[in-house]
C-alpha cells in the first residue's frame, strides 16, 4: 500500500468496504464502509505478507484491501455473536 497516495489509498479503502459489504450483507453506511475497507486494507496486507504472498498496483491493493476487509467483517460477525 506505501506505492499509493493517500487520496488513492481511500478509494481502494471504500472500493473494497463497498464490496465486503454487498459480500458479508451488511448494509453499513459509506463512511462505515471506508473504515472497514481502510482497516481492512491493513488487516489484508498483514496477512498476505504471513502467507507470502505479494500484490502490486492499484488492482492488486483493492485484491488486499478486499480480502481483508472480508476477513474483518468476519471476524467482527463472529464476536458479536458470542
Amino acid at each position: 500500500m506505501s506505492g499509493l497516495g493517500w487520496l488513492s489509498f481511500l478509494i481502494v479503502g471504500l472500493i473494497a468496504g463497498w464490496v465486503a459489504d454487498k459480500a458479508m450483507q451488511r448494509g453499513h453506511s459509506l463512511l462505515e464502509n471506508l473504515v472497514v475497507g481502510v482497516i481492512g486494507a491493513y488487516l489484508g496486507a498483514f496477512l498476505f505478507r504471513i502467507l507470502g504472498l505479494a500484490a502490486t498496483g492499484f488492482v492488486g491493493a483493492l485484491v488486499v484491501a478486499i480480502v481483508g476487509s472480508v476477513a474483518l467483517l468476519a471476524i467482527v460477525g463472529a464476536v458479536r455473536k458470542r
